[in-house]
């Protein structure tokens, strides 16, 4: 690599007249090119000629009738086409690369290649960029770095150094003149979703330019890596006490805009099962960390990866660390989260309206799913839904099947969007990378364990969010499940443990602490009236669901532990608060 290029590089670093835009802004990005016809014109074309070359291609195959000798041709074709294209397009054939069940196998062994085999760029630039970003030589920041990349993305490559501190790293770098391919692309798709929303199948109205909107906010944010390290920090404080999630620390100060320096991560791609098994790692463990940590960000934090394709996440092989003298093994399986640019934030009205909606969902109460999706923003709020409620019961009333476990998120989205043609559903902005967020979680489930069904552990998680109850929103929502019409559902409450106990690591002996608790509060009140009346209506006692329940039960609840769980649920009660409940039980006892 001639010097005068590399010094070109440094001295073109902030000189593009957007690299002072910081922010995603759509009227600013439109307001620089629509000026410039010249160079949307030539970009227009580029793409309108490589995506027609292809499809002409496929047609050629289909007239000759030799498509199946020639898929793999195509396939190479396509990702090759994606490549040259440039980021934008990287990007989406990442997301179609987690989709087994949208793409042929054939194509999707192709775009695969685009989570992390994508052409670097020489390492002369690579080392001027840092060089330029950092203000100092590369031989002052560290005492080893890689001659290559160890991989390349679509918006960076990744180099791995050593500090002269002794920590192992990865050098992340971003790709140079980055930000005028990243304005031009989202422009022109913002352009061209204008004029297509009309032509759609679906209600979108204007919201297809808000998913560009968004996309553009989140691209945006991805090519901060001071936006990303601090993501970094914040994911990790959430996952501080789950052993089971590995986030790598940040080195800041050799990171920068354009340059992250972060802890390396010995691990295995979650694509290469054979690798993972002769580690010793079941897949099946890395599913239901994959799976509950999901849940987790969306349900409890509402800070959630958007991008967690196979390139951003790994299975790491269990190892010894020495603490203190003594040596603690890690968790048989542990998966790793790298690339923290893309994630979102989900409100606290969003998380509980979101646990309504599944619970609603169970329950078949369609007048109050209809309303989630009101506040979730998927209908108007000036939306009449009384036509909608018997479409929601035709299309979703049988989703689960003759059995919960027989549920699956395809198939849920694959219903929902029956409903989309004939009803003003549109897919809010936020959401659509909710849903990029799910599907590719269950598209890395699958590829690990092809019969996987993502409620074996998703359902098993929320039973136990409910039954724990760690907070007055979850316990109104439990109340919710157990109840219907002022009636204790006794089948709920059974599946409800059931389900629970099908995760090996439930303990109910907690969950019944904590249930004894809520009954002993001032919170409990209409609870302990209302078991009090599920035991004696119908003028009966309900002997026999309550020796069900029992017998669900009792492995779980020996009379030693039940005993310890009893007397520390009474210890957070005065022994005069205590003694209050049984007045009040007799008088609830009367009004029966």
């Amino acid at each position: 690599m001639p010097e005068s290029t590399v010094r070109e590089v440094k001295a073109s670093v902030g000189q593009h007249p957007l690299s002072r835009l910081r922010r995603y802004d759509a009227g600013v990005i439109a307001q620089y090119y629509r000026y410039r016809p010249w160079k949307t014109f030539g970009r227009s074309l580029k793409i309108v000629l490589s995506f027609l070359t292809f499809f002409l291609g496929l047609k050629w195959d289909e007239w000759r009738g030799n498509q199946v000798t020639a898929c793999l041709k195509r396939a190479d074709q396509l990702r090759r086409t994606l490549i040259r294209l440039g980021p934008t397009f990287i990007k989406v054939g990442q997301a179609l690369s987690t989709r087994p069940d949208l793409i042929r196998k054939d194509f999707l062994d192709e775009l695969i290649k685009l989570q992390d085999q994508l052409p670097p760029f020489p390492t002369p630039i690579a080392f001027a960029l840092m060089e330029a970003e950092l203000d100092r030589s590369v031989d002052e920041m560290f005492s080893q770095i890689s001659s290559l990349p160890v991989a390349a993305a679509s918006l960076g490559q990744v180099y791995h150094a050593r500090l002269y501190s002794g920590e192992e790293v990865a050098v992340k770098v971003q790709r140079p003149n980055l930000l005028p391919v990243l304005t031009l692309d989202l422009y022109l798709m913002r352009w061209a979703a204008s004029w297509l929303s009309p032509w759609l199948p679906l209600n979108l109205g204007h919201d297809l330019t808000l998913v560009v909107d968004e996309f553009g906010v989140k691209l945006f944010e991805e090519i901060d890596y001071l936006n990303e390290g601090r993501n970094a920090e914040k994911f990790a404080t959430n996952f501080r006490n789950d052993p089971t999630v590995k986030v790598p620390a940040i080195f800041w100060r050799y990171s920068s805009q354009h340059v992250l320096v972060l802890e390396w991560i010995h691990g295995y791609k979650l694509t290469d099962t054979a690798r993972i098994r002769e580690a010793g790692l079941a897949t099946d463990a890395l599913i239901e960390i994959g799976v509950t940590s999901g849940l987790r960000q969306l349900l409890e934090y509402g800070f959630f990866h958007a991008d967690p394709h196979p390139g951003n996440l790994f299975a790491m092989a269990p190892h010894c660390d020495v603490q203190g003298g003594k040596a603690t093994e890690q968790p048989m399986a542990q998966m790793a989260y790298i690339d923290f640019g893309m994630m979102d934030q989900l409100e606290e009205s969003a998380k509980e309206t979101l646990v309504d909606a599944v619970v609603h969902l169970i329950n078949k109460d369609y007048v109050d799913l209809a309303k989630d999706f009101v506040k979730l923003g998927f209908l108007t709020p000036d939306t009449d839904i009384q036509p909608i409620i018997p479409a929601l019961e035709a299309v979703l009333g049988d989703v689960l099947g003759e059995s919960v476990k027989d549920f699956n998120f395809k198939t849920i989205t694959d219903r929902f969007s029956e409903l989309m043609y004939e009803y003003p559903f549109r897919l809010p902005a936020k959401f659509a990378l909710i849903i990029r967020s799910l599907v590719t979680q269950e598209g890395l489930a699958l590829t690990l364990n092809p019969n996987f069904k993502i409620v074996d552990v998703a359902y098993p998680y929320i039973a136990q969010r409910l039954l724990t109850g760690e907070s007055p929103a979850l316990r109104r929502r439990l109340l919710e499940v157990l109840f219907k019409d002022g009636k204790f559902q006794w089948e709920r409450l059974e599946n409800l443990i059931a389900i629970a106990r099908s995760d090996q690591s439930f303990d109910l002996l907690p969950t019944a602490q904590l249930g004894l608790q809520y009954l002993l509060s001032d919170e409990g009140k209409f609870l302990r009236r209302q078991l009090i009346i599920a035991l004696t209506e119908d003028d009966r006692l309900h002997t026999e669901e309550m020796q069900r329940l029992w017998n669900l039960i009792k492995e779980d609840l020996q009379p030693g532990r039940l005993f310890s769980a009893a007397i520390g649920a009474l210890a957070e009660f005065s022994t005069a608060g205590t003694a209050a409940l049984i007045p009040s039980a007799l008088t609830a006892i009367r009004k029966v």
